[in-house]
């Protein structure tokens, strides 16, 4: 299992945003991680400077988004989505996609899912609730 820190997440990123820039090659991961940073130009001055990104303190209190983790959450749902695990994933964010018109909103609703998922896994101490996860989808849609 790939578990990279957090600094692995914000090298990367910025690599991916240089290559882009840059016009160099891709990898698969960075060409899908591409497609998300282009939808996001709000982040770009996070990902422009790998030494400031590796040192930037994200702070919920202070109302700042983490780019890295936003990104990282669209990686992570279009995985999801592209393998269908948990089971039924594909076919709810179809859905969502579809009643959103959007595959950008319904990415951002299937997070707030995923993040509940999260929470109550590490609340609980059980392992994230797959099914639990799908229904909060189908809820939205």
């Amino acid at each position: 299992m790939f578990n990279p820190s957090q600094d692995d997440v914000r090298r990367f990123f910025c690599e991916t945003y240089r290559k882009q820039h840059a016009n160099e090659i891709l990898t698969p991961l960075e060409a899908i991680a591409s497609d998300w940073l282009v939808q996001h130009p709000e982040y770009a001055d996070d990902l422009k400077d790998v030494n400031a990104a590796l040192s930037a303190d994200y702070s919920v209190e202070n109302g700042q988004t983490n780019p890295f983790l936003h990104l990282s959450m669209h990686l992570s749902i279009a995985e999801q989505i592209s393998i269908d695990q948990p089971p039924g994933i594909k076919a709810v964010a179809t859905a969502l996609t579809q009643r959103l018109q959007s595959e950008h909103e319904a990415h951002h609703h299937i997070m707030e899912c995923l993040g509940e998922m999260i929470w109550n896994s590490q609340r609980s101490g059980l392992p994230p609730d797959g099914a639990a996860y799908i229904d909060c989808i189908r809820k939205r849609i």
